[in-house]
C-alpha cells in the first residue's frame, strides 16, 4: 500500500483494522500466516507495516520516517494488559552509542508510536487486532525513560558488562538480542581492551506500557 501522506491518515488506516484478525489481514496482503513465530519473529510487525505503507524497512530509521512516527504491535490479553516486554532497538556496545539522550536513538524511536495492540488466541491467525495508540511520552514518562538510558549508557561507556543485566531501569531495560546465545558481538570492557559479548537490546518493560495504555484509555 502507498505511505499514508499525514499522520490522520495513518490513524485512520490503523483505526480501520481494529477487530480484524491476523487471519483476515495476511489473506488481504496475499500471505500465509506461519503456524507459530519461533521462526518467524517479527512477522506480525511486518504485516502491519505492508498494509500500513510504513517505508522503513530494515533501514534504521522510524517506520514512517516522513511522518515522524515509530510502528509498534504489543500483545496484549484479553483484559487488554500487555503481556510481554516491547523491543525498541538494539544498543550498541562497540563506543559509538550517543552520548546523550537528546541524540540517542531510543529517543528518536519512541518520540511518537502507533502503538497496534494484539489479542492473544491460542492459534496465531485469529489473534484480533486491537484498537490503536497513537503516543508521544509525557514530560514525567520521558524523564523517566531518561534517566534508564542514561543509567545503562553510561555502563556501556565504561564497559561494565557485569552492570547490564535486565534488572536496571524502571521503564527501559536492557535484554539479550540474539537468536542464540551462541551470537556474539565486540565490546569494549572497563580496561579498554576489546571482548565478545551477546548482543543486546534495549526494551520497554510491560509495567511501563501497561501504564500508558491505562492513561490513554482513562482520557477517552
Amino acid at each position: 500500500m502507498r505511505p499514508p501522506q499525514t499522520v490522520q491518515e495513518l490513524l485512520a488506516r490503523a483505526e480501520a483494522l481494529a477487530g480484524r484478525t491476523l487471519g483476515w489481514l495476511a489473506s488481504q496482503e496475499g500471505l500465509d500466516v506461519p503456524p507459530d513465530l519461533r521462526r518467524h519473529k517479527g512477522w506480525i510487525g511486518t504485516l502491519l507495516e505492508a498494509h500500513l505503507g510504513a517505508t522503513a524497512g530494515s533501514r534504521a530509521e522510524q517506520d514512517f520516517p516522513h511522518l515522524g512516527v515509530e510502528l509498534k504491535t504489543l500483545p496484549v490479553d484479553r483484559e487488554g494488559k500487555p503481556t510481554e516486554s516491547t523491543y525498541v532497538c538494539i544498543a550498541p556496545l562497540d563506543g559509538s552509542m550517543a552520548r546523550t539522550w537528546d541524540a540517542c536513538w531510543v529517543r528518536q524511536k519512541l518520540s511518537r508510536v502507533l502503538w497496534i495492540p494484539i489479542v492473544t488466541a491460542p492459534a496465531l491467525q485469529d489473534r484480533r487486532i486491537g484498537a490503536p495508540v497513537l503516543w508521544r511520552p509525557s514530560p514525567e514518562e520521558e524523564a523517566q525513560l531518561r534517566a534508564d538510558w542514561e543509567s545503562i549508557a553510561e555502563a556501556i561507556h565504561l564497559g561494565e558488562t557485569w552492570q547490564l543485566e535486565a534488572r536496571r531501569g524502571r521503564a527501559l531495560q536492557l535484554r539479550p538480542k540474539a537468536a542464540s546465545s551462541k551470537e556474539l558481538t565486540w565490546m569494549l570492557d572497563e580496561e579498554g581492551e576489546w571482548a565478545q559479548v551477546n548482543p543486546r537490546g534495549f526494551y520497554l518493560r510491560t509495567s511501563f506500557t501497561r501504564a500508558m495504555l491505562r492513561r490513554h484509555l482513562a482520557a477517552r
